[in-house]
């Protein structure tokens, strides 16, 4: 009787959650960069106070990997 490669699935379900977690990551990059667009096209002061207190906050934290 052949034995199961546990190694391979271990593999695959690794490689579907790296996967899934570099989609999300684009996904919230696309979303910021929107986000960042609609605030440009703005003139209003207000805007611009947004602006500023979004890029304020550390972006290095969100972008890496949990495990």
């Amino acid at each position: 009787m052949a034995k199961i490669n546990y190694q391979y699935e271990k593999r695959a379900k690794e490689l579907a959650k790296k996967k899934k977690r570099e989609e999300k990551l684009k996904k919230r990059q696309e979303a910021k960069r929107e986000d960042g667009e609609n605030a440009e096209g703005e003139s209003s002061p207000e805007a611009e106070g947004s602006e500023g207190a979004a890029s304020a906050q550390p972006e290095s934290g969100s972008e890496t990997p949990q495990a």
